[in-house]
């Protein structure tokens, strides 16, 4: 019965993602809308609307980005009448990025949003819109617009939690 309890809460921790200590402000409120324009397309987040949303915020030159890379590829495939994954790569170098996706076969709906070098490290436009400003940070967004869980760090997209936990939003 305790290890039960202990698994229950350890699965709850799992699916909230890291908050580092207090729920962030931006759960329960709508997501903030953005167009992203690079040289291969242009996205607007609430274009993206009757689908779950997973708005991640990437750089080529994250070791834990690319980490997470393959799983968020994964779940994508497995969940795309569901799921839009939307990556955002805060890379500044167009043929970096662009290599990296041909290299690594990255199927899913990408833009670069060049960011900025700061004191806190890199800065965004659209991520900074967010908060964001350590990478991979990701968020899911549901049907309505609303965002529902932030994860800080990556994460390993293909657990059956968070598979379960996307298809019931």
């Amino acid at each position: 019965m305790r290890s039960s309890l202990l698994v229950l809460a350890l699965l709850a921790v799992g699916l909230t993602g890291c908050y580092h200590g207090s729920r962030p402000s931006s759960i329960g409120n709508p997501a903030p809308d953005f167009t992203v324009r690079d040289s291969d397309r242009a996205v607007t987040l609430s274009q993206l609307r009757s689908k779950i949303v997973v708005l991640n915020f990437w750089a080529t030159w994250c070791p834990p980005c690319v980490e997470e890379m393959p799983s968020l590829v994964q779940m994508q495939k497995k969940m795309q009448d569901k799921v839009t994954v939307l990556a955002v790569s805060v890379d500044d170098d167009a043929s970096d990025y662009h290599k990296f996706l041909k290299d690594h076969s990255i199927d899913l709906l990408t833009v670069r949003d060049p960011g900025h070098k700061n004191d806190k490290g890199v800065i965004a436009p659209i991520a900074s819109k967010y908060g964001t400003f350590r990478f991979p940070e990701s968020y899911i967004i549901d049907r309505n617009g609303t965002i529902r869980r932030k994860f800080i760090g990556p994460v390993d997209w293909s657990q059956a939690e968070i598979l379960e936990y996307l298809s019931r939003l």
